[in-house]
């Protein structure tokens, strides 16, 4: 039986669902128990991250111009990085990593290793199959940003406009979901599904991102 873009969508987000116990910087943040200066890292990693990241969907937008469901797909997580960027400022302001901090900060070699990947597969990922690989790791994230976003307001005294950043991942987004289920019907019509490149471009997606919050754990550790 043939299997619908919706079935595929949510079968490839069960099976790469992360460990919940992955994440060792995310029970702290919930708790208030992080350190501000590793909330001030994250937002100058996040800072790399999202301008890298736009740039690799405009270029996987451009290289799908023959899949047009794939194409706006990816140029709609591009608008998507800028929207995200523009409320990254207040963040960093508000947690101490205005621009004379991000001229101080040395970078978590293990936090560029995400957006790195991403750059990889821009240049080298069947589309489609990195429309899957990219929906199920942002349903992690968008669960991470949730809990980050009450955990500020709780903990770290932060406004509506400090949290936008990651109210923005948090909530749900129909649109994007349509694109990417469109993106994967076409694919599947056309025989286009790698299901094996699909879990192995999602399994070291999840890798990558494991990577990026345990350093950022271990700079919180050190942190005295």
């Amino acid at each position: 039986m043939t299997r619908t873009a919706r079935e595929l969508l949510v079968s490839t987000v069960g099976k790469l669902a992360p460990d919940p116990h992955a994440n060792r910087l995310l029970p702290l943040i919930a708790r208030g128990a992080a350190q501000r200066s590793t909330l001030a890292a994250l937002a100058l990693e996040q800072r790399h991250v999202i301008a890298a990241d736009r740039r690799a969907f405009l270029h996987l937008a451009e290289r799908s111009a023959a899949e047009a469901e794939s194409a706006a797909f990816f140029a709609m997580l591009a608008e998507g990085e800028a929207m995200a960027q523009d409320r990254l400022g207040a963040y960093a302001a508000a947690v101490g990593a205005g621009d004379v901090g991000a001229a101080a900060y040395e970078p978590l070699a293990d936090c560029r290793t995400y957006p790195a990947y991403v750059a990889w597969l821009a240049l080298n990922g069947s589309p489609v199959d990195v429309v899957l690989a990219l929906s199920a790791n942002f349903a992690a994230w968008g669960g991470y940003c949730a809990t980050i976003a009450q955990a500020l307001r709780r903990h770290y005294g932060l406004d509506d406009e400090a949290c936008g950043f990651f109210d923005f991942f948090a909530e749900p987004a129909p649109e994007l979901e349509q694109r990417a289920l469109g993106a994967i019907q076409a694919g599947l019509d056309a025989g286009r599904v790698d299901e094996g490149e699909v879990f192995g471009y999602g399994r070291l997606l999840q890798g990558y991102e494991a990577k990026f919050w345990h350093a950022l754990w271990e700079l919180d550790q050190r942190v005295i």
